[in-house]
């Protein structure tokens, strides 16, 4: 199996993984409200990132050990703009997701997938390959019948705004981690300082936007909220992050786009129990989602999107991957 090949289905499995965080975040606003109803979605968008973060570096800490003492400036560079994006990009995603429809979340979250070919031809002044620009489009197209777009009307309004922006910092976290000096870096060690530079991106956010200073400690301090916390840090942070990290720079900046765009396929699939019965543990009100033929056939394009770049990668050697390694120790 190559690299390339490798990589892929590694990021298909952090996308996997991710897929509960969907499902996991929605329930903890809910949760969250059971104790304090009036305070702001943004709250609870911004704790949610501040803590999971916070715990996810310091268990990132504690794997690296004596290794972090080696943390160089190109390590502290690389961490420090993907948390940058990325809190930022999670906080606006989140706090979206109170003010839409999850279906239209989740198609304007894969707007990357058409944002990052479009800087590639910007930086490179040449039109992507046929084969770049057909997946592309037919995962676009597979986004869309996930969403079930045509079924219902469409408009945009906050909460399209914020998952739209969200996805511009995706995007810009993508390509920072496709940055070729930064290959060489410790992958451990730079997703470590990320994880510390997300939460300290969402904690002004969380601490401007309380209610009250106790709220902080209130909105997760039941059983259920620290439950669901803690699946979120471990399932889909410190398995999944860290994994990205390393192994997206093995594939070009538009494949790892197509690639991510399968989280809402493995979504639509969770959210079809996970909700139910997490409704059933903590006592909220979150029904499953049911199996639907546009669920099937978007599903089907995403990954035949994936399928023709994966198997037909594009001939432009100035958008291959630099094949330097990144140590994960």
């Amino acid at each position: 199996m190559s690299t390339a090949a490798k990589a892929s289905l590694i990021l298909v499995f952090t996308c996997a993984c991710w897929a509960f965080s969907f499902p996991i975040m929605k329930s903890l606003e809910q949760v969250g409200r059971l104790d304090l109803p009036n305070a702001p979605s943004v709250f609870f968008a911004s704790l949610c990132v501040a803590l999971r973060f916070s715990a996810a570096g310091l268990v990132m800490a504690l794997l690296c050990g004596r290794s972090l003492a080696g943390l160089t400036r190109l390590e502290v560079y690389q961490g420090a703009g993907l948390g940058i994006f990325g809190g930022m990009g999670l906080v606006l995603q989140m706090d979206g997701m109170a003010y839409t429809l999850a279906s239209t979340c989740a198609f304007l979250t894969q707007a990357y997938c058409v944002l990052i070919p479009v800087w590639v031809c910007l930086r490179f002044l040449r039109w992507p390959a046929p084969q770049v620009a057909g997946a592309c489009l037919l995962a676009l197209i597979g986004a869309g019948l996930l969403a079930g777009l045509g079924t219902e009307k469409f408009q945009f309004g906050r909460g399209e705004w914020e998952t739209l922006l969200g996805s511009v910092m995706f995007t810009g976290q993508i390509l920072w981690l496709d940055r070729p000096l930064f290959h060489p870096n410790n992958s451990r060690r730079a997703s470590t300082v990320m994880f510390f530079v997300m939460a300290l991106t969402a904690w002004p956010m969380a601490l401007a936007t309380a209610p009250s200073p106790s709220a902080i400690l209130h909105a997760y301090q039941s059983p259920s909220a620290l439950g669901l916390l803690g699946a979120l840090v471990i399932l889909c942070t410190l398995i999944t992050f860290p994994l990205a990290n390393h192994w997206q720079p093995r594939v070009t900046a538009t494949q790892a786009g197509l690639l991510y765009c399968t989280e809402p396929v493995f979504t639509s699939f969770v959210t079809l129990f996970t909700p139910g019965f997490i409704s059933r543990a903590t006592g909220i009100q979150y029904p499953d989602e049911s199996l639907t033929l546009h669920l099937i056939l978007g599903g089907l394009a995403i990954l035949a999107a994936n399928g023709w770049l994966l198997f037909a990668p594009p001939p432009n050697p100035a958008e291959a991957p630099t094949p330097t390694p990144s140590g994960p120790g």
